[in-house]
């Protein structure tokens, strides 16, 4: 006869088991400066078909007004991680570059991995990491700068500090900063770097073209492949989700998968050059075209597409090189149809993609006008997997599950904040249709520069400080109306500063 302690632990391990199996995995999929214009189920003028994106829309749900949280990487994917607009924090507007750092997340904030891990996820992360990292050099002494005197630096013997491995992922295989285009080409395996770098990258063995000249002249380890680098992401991706299902199948995973791709240069694979009508770049975005379908191809080949959520976005706009050549040589647009692309404070630098693919949960071939953001990621998957949020974390997350089940009879958001190039000196807020713009100009590209000339719209009310626009009769940002209403100006403004005192844009919960 069983004792009933005994009984009652296994009443426990049943129970969690149950409970482990019911709460659905979750696949992260970051692309990188990815527009809002050149997925073919956001512009039907792309002129890349993107089928295998495509697909995740009709099987899941498209919002169309989803911001990232900044207009460059480093702030986005700090945001992303930890659901706080990162112009909150120290040096919350940098974007690093080689050994740089420390990690933007500081020690103990609960992050969007640690929080799934707490509550019994296996966590993974692939791809870019650039959120910050502390190398050091032969005498222990930190390395927190980005040039390449600095990598030459680096003491490769010793364990990096204050990556993923620091902040909730049990597992990580990528880079420090942008794969193929930092100062430090190698990869990092959990949290060394087991193939250091060697000799400087011969950039005449390089593509040849116009989206292929944002390499800087760093040193490249013997197995970095710059054409392929992608493919060896999605490669260590599949291999996570074999080896879970196959040692650990009744937990469920976090797996971020953050592609290289389709940031400058716009290196793809030998087998993707050529493949589209739209030059290298346009091959690029049919490469990650073509891994997002293998994920989700590896997902149903394990039996657990059904089981498991796909998010996929991108960090911010377009990059500058690539619109102005697609938008000239081939006609496509990927900011399309916003103003800016990436670094601007207008929408063409912060809109972007969001599909969310939950079967049985998310309703098929279905749309949100609804406002959201990435750092609503971390409450929405709280509130999926029954994680509760401390009062000092994702002060700007809100939780977008209802939207997702239908269940959302009014909006979610009551504003949306976005941190511009320069972080705390270049924010906006959103509510409604009014958006205000708290400085002038972009607030991030210089469109004196000849290159981006062409497409600098006609000042209106170029005195003003700030700018207003409202995007339901002007989706173009070409009218600012701070002068014509002010008191709506001095509203967000007001709302804006209020948001910056208390340290966050929702409620806190309740002790």
């Amino acid at each position: 006869m069983k004792s009933p302690g005994l009984i009652f632990t296994l009443i426990i391990l049943c129970c969690g088991s149950v409970l482990a199996a019911e709460r659905p995995n979750v696949l992260l999929i970051l692309a990188d400066d990815l527009g809002y214009g050149d997925l073919r189920c956001y512009n039907e003028k792309s002129k890349v078909e993107t089928p295998n994106i495509d697909r995740l829309a009709r099987e899941g749900m498209r919002f169309t007004d989803a911001h990232s949280p900044a207009t460059v990487c480093t702030p986005s994917r700090y945001s992303l991680m930890t659901g706080q607009m990162a112009f909150r924090v120290p040096n919350g507007g940098t974007v690093f570059q080689g050994a740089g750092g420390p990690s933007l997340i500081a020690p103990g904030r609960l992050t969007l991995p640690a929080m799934l891990k707490k509550q019994g996820y296996a966590t993974a992360a692939v791809g870019k990491w650039h959120v910050g990292l502390t190398f050091r050099d032969a005498l222990g002494e930190a390395i927190h700068q980005g040039k390449l005197e600095d990598v030459k630096r680096i003491d490769f013997t010793r364990r990096i500090e204050g990556g993923p491995l620091d902040h909730g992922f049990e597992r990580f295989f990528g880079t420090a900063c942008c794969p193929t285009t930092d100062w430090l080409y190698a990869f990092i395996d959990g949290d060394r770097i087991p193939v250091p770098p060697q000799d400087p990258l011969d950039r005449s063995k390089l593509p040849k073209h116009p989206y292929a000249n944002d390499c800087r002249g760093g040193l490249i380890a013997p197995d970095f492949p710059m054409q392929e680098v992608d493919l060896l992401f999605l490669k260590k991706s599949r291999e996570f989700m074999q080896q879970h299902v196959r040692s650990n199948p009744e937990k469920p995973f976090f797996l971020y998968h953050a592609a290289q791709a389709v940031h400058l240069p716009s290196f793809a694979a030998p087998e993707f050059q050529n493949k589209t009508q739209a030059g290298p770049h346009g091959d690029f975005i049919a490469e990650f075209d073509h891994i997002v379908g293998e994920l989700m191809q590896e997902l149903e080949k394990l039996g657990i597409a059904d089981k498991t959520i796909v998010l996929l976005s991108s960090d911010n706009g377009p990059e500058t090189t690539s619109v102005v050549h697609m938008r000239s040589d081939y006609d496509h647009d990927g900011a399309r149809p916003w103003r800016g692309m990436k670094r601007d404070a207008w929408e063409g630098g912060h809109r972007v993609p969001l599909i969310v693919r939950w079967p049985g949960h998310v309703k098929a071939g279905s749309s949100s006008d609804q406002l959201a953001c990435l750092t609503d990621v971390m409450a929405t998957l709280a509130a999926i997997t029954g994680a509760e949020l401390p009062r000092n974390a994702a002060e700007d997350s809100f939780n977008l599950l209802p939207i997702l089940t239908g269940q959302a009879a009014a909006p979610i958001r009551p504003y949306l904040l976005m941190q511009a190039f320069s972080g705390q000196r270049t924010l906006s807020i959103r509510r409604g249709n009014w958006k205000y713009i708290d400085h002038r100009g972009s607030g991030g590209n210089n469109y004196a520069n000849p290159e981006l000339k062409r497409f600098a719209l006609p000042g209106v009310a170029p005195e003003a400080p700030g700018q207003l626009y409202d995007l339901a009769s002007d989706p173009g940002e070409t009218t600012n109306l701070y002068f014509k209403h002010p008191e709506i100006a001095a509203e967000l403004k007001a709302l804006l500063e209020q948001s910056k005192r208390e340290g966050r844009s929702t409620t806190p919960p309740q002790p």
